[in-house]
């Protein structure tokens, strides 16, 4: 039986950069919900620290969320905001309980 793949991936723009990052995060969401294994993909922006998002993602599994990050809105993404994101953080889980 395969499990659920979730992924909470973290990225901090530079405060210079906020709203380009939220914005092209944004673009990444529709087309990400319509992937084939995508299961859930929210976007959430920290309430005190507005340069702080988060997504946490569920996926059918690890091959199918492999095959999101190598689609070209991915890449188109990364090249937007080159510069702009002073940190990032992506955790591959598994549900335990």
């Amino acid at each position: 039986m395969k499990k659920e793949l979730t992924i909470v991936a973290r990225i901090e723009a530079k405060k210079e950069s906020i709203e380009l990052v939220k914005t092209e995060l944004i673009k990444l969401i529709d087309t990400t919900r319509k992937e084939e294994g995508c299961i859930q993909y929210d976007l959430h922006q920290d309430n005190e620290r507005p340069e702080v998002f988060l997504f946490y993602e569920n996926w059918e599994s690890r091959e199918l969320w492999q095959t999101h990050m190598g689609n070209t809105h991915l890449a188109e993404y990364m090249a937007a905001t080159e510069g702009a994101v002073a940190d990032f953080t992506l955790n591959e889980m598994t549900l335990i309980a």
